[in-house]
C-alpha cells in the first residue's frame, strides 16, 4: 500500500467532515469544500481520525489510496489555514494593482490585462510588482496563480515577466559575433 496512504489524516477541533454517499466535505468556519470520492478507496472516521485504505488488491487502488488521503489533507489544511501563492513582476513598467475581486495588470502589451477571480479566491497586491493569491482550495490557487504567470512568462535572457516569488529562471547568454 501507499506509504502516503498509510497515514491518517487528523481531524483539529471546529472542522466537520461529513461523508455522503459519493461525496466528502469539509466544514470550518465559512469554508466549505467538497471532493467527489473514488470507488477505489475505502475510508473511515475514528473519533478524529480518518483512514484510508483500498476497496480491492488492485495497483489503482493502492496508488488512489494516496491520492486521496492527500486530497483530503489538503482540504483539512484548507479550511484551517488556506493556501497562498506569491508572484512577482520583474520589467521595467510591469506593475500589478487588485481591486476587490479584479486583478489589473501593465505587463509590457498596448493595453492592460484584467483578471477577474472566482468565489473563494483573494488577490492582494503589497506592492505594485508582487501578487499574493489566497484561498482554501490549493488546486484552484495553483491554477488561478500558472494563469497570471501564463500572461507574460519570463524570457530566457533578460528574466522580464511573471514568475513566482521561489523561481529561478536560468538567464542564457546572448549571441556573440
Amino acid at each position: 500500500m501507499s506509504r502516503v496512504g498509510k497515514l491518517a489524516v487528523t481531524i483539529p477541533a471546529g472542522v466537520e467532515v461529513a461523508m455522503k454517499d459519493d461525496q466528502i466535505s469539509v466544514k470550518a468556519a465559512s469554508n466549505v469544500l467538497h471532493l467527489r470520492c473514488n470507488s477505489l478507496v475505502n475510508m473511515v472516521n475514528d473519533s478524529g481520525k480518518l483512514n484510508f485504505t483500498p476497496a480491492n488488491e488492485s495497483r489503482e487502488a493502492n496508488a488512489m489510496t494516496g491520492t486521496m488521503r492527500q486530497l483530503v489533507n489538503n482540504m483539512v489544511v484548507g479550511v484551517t489555514q488556506g493556501f497562498e501563492k506569491k508572484l512577482t513582476l520583474l520589467g521595467v513598467g510591469y506593475k500589478a494593482q487588485a481591486t476587490g475581486s479584479k486583478l489589473n495588470l501593465v505587463v509590457g502589451y498596448s493595453h492592460p490585462v484584467n483578471i477577474d477571480m472566482p468565489a473563494g479566491i483573494s488577490v492582494a497586491t503589497p506592492t505594485p510588482t508582487e501578487i499574493v493569491i489566497k484561498g482554501a482550495d490549493r488546486q484552484r490557487v495553483g491554477q488561478i496563480a500558472a494563469e497570471i504567470r501564463d500572461v507574460r512568462p519570463p524570457e530566457p535572457y533578460k528574466g522580464k515577466g511573471i514568475r513566482y516569488a521561489d523561481e529561478k529562471v536560468a538567464i542564457k547568454e546572448t549571441k556573440k559575433k
